[in-house]
């Protein structure tokens, strides 16, 4: 009887194993990397009246109050910014994963409004 048991645990275990890594491979594939906000990440210089959601140049906002996220695009974070900035207002920090634009880059992105 336990040699059946153990035969059969070693029969299965390869299919348990398989399972769970198929389950822990989709679910790290399946969370979009933007999930906890948005790839881009903005403070806006005035907070806006009511939430906002936008689609600019393919990038989908979302904005609350004073803060605004965006999925991620091919353009440089500077293009970026100069477009959402015209669409709502003037913007205090705008942020990547890899930094944010320094206070001269902001300016510019703000077309002279700040």
């Amino acid at each position: 009887m336990i040699a059946l048991r153990h035969g059969a645990l070693r029969q299965l275990a390869p299919a348990v194993l398989a399972l769970v890594g198929t389950v822990a491979g989709f679910t790290a594939t399946a969370t979009p990397s933007h999930a906890a906000g948005g790839y881009y990440s903005v403070t806006l210089a005035t907070a806006l009246d009511a939430p906002k959601r936008l689609i600019e140049h393919g990038v989908a906002w979302s904005c609350t109050g004073s803060e605004c996220s965006g999925a991620r695009d091919t353009s440089r974070p500077a293009m970026v910014c100069a477009r959402i900035s015209q669409k709502v207002g003037t913007i205090a920090r705008f942020a990547t994963p890899d930094g944010e634009l320094s206070a001269e880059e902001l300016a510019r992105c703000n077309g002279g409004k700040a």
